[in-house]
């Protein structure tokens, strides 16, 4: 364990040093498995943080009052202890620079880890791929990442969107809404323009807004999603 960064009240990123780590595209994760002292085993799956060009491994994780993992490592996990790790796993949700674009990403609440690594990917790399993102949380103090969200909007190419759908400070000019039909149409590629589209999140979220862009005309084939829920605590 090499560090621990406070993202929000409910969110910690864990950095790691992992030994042999033999690489990973963006989008990709990992298992995490806990032990404890009675053999009792908890095993749960969290997206990759950094991007394959950074040189330590970051996993964000969002703590659950009901998780069995989530808990101990925002809670209870101190610099120094180690995990057990397994991966990195997954390539349906992974994107790398050579896939191309336009590149679409609608993010829910956490659902924004994965997409961390594919912007950060994209920077190093130096691609110019057009890409937007729209994040949805519940107030500007849950938003994860939030002072990289804004430096990731003022890169070239990137347009970043976000809409508090609980709380908003009274200066907020941004979105004030659940994602629906009408906030799709309005910041996400047309469907003319055949984006790849990630969208990652809550179950609902996903399911919404994946089924609301094939309603818009997008094809199916080149929509991606992740689901997020308590079993992924």
């Amino acid at each position: 364990m090499a560090d621990l960064i406070a993202e929000t009240s409910q969110v910690r990123s864990i950095v790691l040093d992992p030994p042999d780590w033999r690489g990973h595209r963006a989008g990709q994760h990992v298992d995490v498995r806990l032990i404890a002292e009675d053999g009792y085993q908890a095993q749960r799956s969290y997206s990759i943080a950094s991007a394959p060009e950074d040189e330590r491994l970051m996993l964000t994780v969002e703590r659950l009052d009901d998780g069995e993992v989530s808990p101990y490592l925002v809670d209870e996990l101190r610099i120094g202890d180690t995990l057990e790790l397994r991966g990195p796993i997954g390539g349906y949700f992974a994107w790398d620079s050579s896939l191309g674009g336009p590149l679409q990403l609608v993010a829910g609440g956490s659902g924004v880890v994965p997409f961390r690594s594919m912007l950060r990917h994209r920077d190093a790399v130096g691609s110019m791929v057009p890409t937007r993102l729209l994040y949805s949380a519940r107030s500007l103090p849950s938003l994860i990442y939030r002072e990289e969200v804004m430096q990731m909007a003022a890169q070239d190419g990137v347009d970043v969107s976000v809409t508090l759908t609980r709380e908003r400070p009274e200066q907020w000019h941004g979105y004030e809404r659940r994602i629906d039909r009408d906030l799709l149409a309005e910041v996400c590629w047309p469907s003319s323009e055949r984006p790849r589209v990630y969208v990652c999140g809550p179950t609902a979220l996903v399911e919404t807004a994946a089924s609301t862009l094939v309603a818009l005309g997008h094809d199916p084939g080149r929509i991606r999603t992740e689901r997020f829920g308590p079993s992924g605590s």
